[in-house]
């Protein structure tokens, strides 16, 4: 079932919650100071069936202009708006600011609720609903109907929720199957329960015993226990209004603009790159690094505001902008906003983030002007590529993908990606992970590129190491292998023993470097189990260190030498003689010593400790004492 959020909005005393009392018979206003003064100061709650069976929950907002803070922590999460207009009233200053801060949240629907009837004659009735109808041109909600009503007798009631509940039919449903995230509106405590949130659940499912993070503090808890309406469910949905009992927080250690949500899918930052609007009417233009308070979600953050692309921002014009904030904040791309000025406070403008950022930036970078342009204007799959084109080399999951993306049409773009071939979907330690097909290609060319110098550079070398190639690309280790092993795979490289060459890549030896190879080799031979030295090369042989070395390195790297310590190296078929003799030995006597050893191989303690050690190093015997066994 499709779950609404209804808010009112408008100007104090113009009996927003007198209409809500009278369409749901619940009193919104529940402090002792409102119940007092005769008005809201605070948010209330309550809830309604509409006759096709449709559960409406609805959001009571102040209408004190020293309550908007108030009135801003409730209204992010709303579908559909009543702008609430008094009949003897008409259009006040706070119902116009109400309805810019509506138009900067992005609502789209609304109706317009024309109360206390009753208190004016049918003349006057028309001539406030002609000038309301002349005062939203040009606002979300021009065309919208306008329903006179009066909470008192109850005339114009039973059309106004026939009128909700058809708008209500048109209201696109939140997605169910992305991660769960709840700004926080309300924090108290119950005695025998603990702590209890409310908030408006904007995105995902929750469940009792579900875990989620508590944010910015990155308080970890579980939901003891959910309630929608005022009733005990085991599940709420995105769309409802929710109270979450939860464990292990205190309820001094969360406050109202904190957000509880899937772990993992927020993360705190103080640098928010954003579109911003200013409004029209107000007085003077903001100017860079002017201090300014941002209300995003429930929460409310004083912070800087540095124009991007723009010295100076004029009323009615639009700039892209970053808040510096003066505390972190948890919010993704996508959301909305609105800006006040510091002091007096006013509404001046609002927007969307378009970038949860990292660092700081600088007014006139053409590259993240173009970035936040594209981020935008962008289409989807624009967007959602470019951000994977960009995160590639970190090799990231889709939890990580959505944080940076934002829109609710993630997994259909992403799905749609795949199966265009632009990404690549892979698996790393039982994780999904994404790569632009851009990026693999990039870093198979920059690969082919390495190994060309270096075969050119070392042409008696089988190929680089494995993990200098890594180094020179600066990737992590897991996703390197998996890089490798798809260029493998598709025939651009060889790997063998941690070394990695071009596919169709071979030692080549000029034919004086082949002589000087089969030189080393017999001298090699003839030494058997007391093999010549690196220097003993460099005496016997006519030619360069450097050459001598580069051959005697590439005959160890092919396997035709055998190096067991960094100064004493066998010929491969004396190694193998030495391994199969020891086996022998200790198969039929069960342990040998050194001195044993030694005289089987008739050569000294120079050659034959160190190859013991080496036989212990790779597992084939093991030291018990003076002797070894076989493991």
């Amino acid at each position: 079932m499709k779950h609404i959020i209804i808010g009112t909005a408008g100007h104090i005393d113009h009996g927003k919650t007198a209409l809500i009392k009278s369409l749901t018979q619940i009193e919104t206003d529940r402090l002792k100071e409102e119940k007092e003064r005769g008005i809201s100061i605070d948010l209330g709650f309550a809830y309604f069936d509409l006759p096709s069976g449709r559960r409406a929950g609805i959001i009571d907002v102040p209408g004190h202009e020293r309550f908007i803070k108030n009135m801003l922590a409730g209204v992010s999460g709303i579908d559909l708006v009543l702008l609430v207009v008094a009949a003897d009233e008409g259009m006040m200053p706070q119902t116009f600011e109400h309805l810019n801060i509506l138009s900067f949240l992005n609502i789209k629907k609304g109706v317009i609720v024309v109360t206390k009837k009753d208190l004016v004659d049918d003349d006057w009735l028309q001539l406030v609903t002609q000038d309301i109808h002349e005062e939203v041109k040009g606002t979300f909600l021009e065309g919208s109907p306008v329903i006179p009503v009066s909470s008192k007798t109850g005339e114009g009631l039973q059309e106004l929720v026939e009128v909700i509940d058809a708008m209500t039919e048109a209201i696109e449903p939140k997605d169910v199957s992305l991660p769960f995230r709840m700004p926080i509106d309300r924090v108290f405590t119950i005695s025998g329960f603990g702590t209890i949130v409310t908030g408006t659940l904007i995105s995902g499912r929750i469940r009792v015993n579900d875990e989620g993070e508590v944010m910015p503090q990155g308080y970890i808890s579980r939901v003891r226990s959910l309630q929608v309406h005022g009733t005990d469910v085991n599940e709420a949905l995105a769309g409802q209004r929710v109270a979450i009992n939860l464990v292990g927080i205190k309820v001094d250690e969360i406050h109202r603009g904190d957000v509880f949500a899937q772990k993992g899918l927020l993360r705190n930052t103080e640098f928010l790159d954003c579109s911003l609007t200013l409004l029209k009417g107000i007085t003077k233009p903001l100017k860079n690094l002017e201090r300014v308070r941002l209300h995003i979600g429930a929460k409310e953050v004083i912070c800087r505001c540095v124009l991007l692309d723009k010295k100076e921002l004029n009323p009615g014009e639009k700039a892209f902008v970053q808040f510096r904030l003066e505390e972190p904040v948890a919010v993704l791309p996508g959301d909305r906003y609105v800006l006040r000025t510091y002091s007096p406070l006013t509404t001046i403008g609002g927007g969307e983030v378009l970038k949860v950022s990292t660092k700081r930036e600088k007014a006139f970078n053409k590259k993240i002007i173009n970035e936040l342009l594209l981020r935008e204007k962008g289409t989807s799959e624009e967007l959602l590529s470019c951000i994977i084109m960009e995160k590639s080399p970190d090799f990231p999951v889709e939890g990580e993908l959505f944080n940076l993306y934002g829109r609710r049409d993630f997994k259909a773009t992403l799905e749609r990606l795949i199966m265009n071939c632009i990404v690549i979907k892979a698996r790393i330690n039982q994780k999904d992970v994404f790569l632009h097909k851009d990026f693999l290609n990039r870093v198979e060319n920059k690969i082919i590129e390495i190994l060309r110098e270096f075969h050119k550079k070392f042409p008696l070398k089988r190929g680089i190491s494995k993990e200098e190639l890594r180094e020179k690309l600066k990737l992590p280790s897991q996703g390197f292998q998996l890089l490798l092993d798809k260029y493998e795979k598709k025939g651009t490289i060889k790997s063998k023993e941690g070394i990695i060459a071009l596919k169709d890549f071979q030692v080549s030896y000029s034919p004086e470097q082949e002589k000087l190879k089969v030189y080393i080799e017999d001298l090699y031979l003839k030494g058997g189990f007391t093999p010549p030295g690196i220097e003993e090369l460099f005496n016997s042989i006519n030619s360069s260190k450097e050459e001598i070395a580069s051959i005697y390195n590439s005959m160890i790297e092919m396997g035709l030498l055998i190096k067991v310590r960094e100064d004493i190296v066998f010929h491969s078929e004396y190694y193998s003689k030495a391994r199969e003799l020891l086996i022998k030995h200790l198969k039929e006597k069960g342990k040998i010593n050194l001195g044993e050893f030694r005289d089987l191989l008739k050569t000294t303690r120079k050659f034959a400790l160190p190859l013991l050690e080496h036989f212990d190093d790779i597992k084939l015997t093991r030291r018990v004492d003076d002797e070894r066994v076989l493991r």
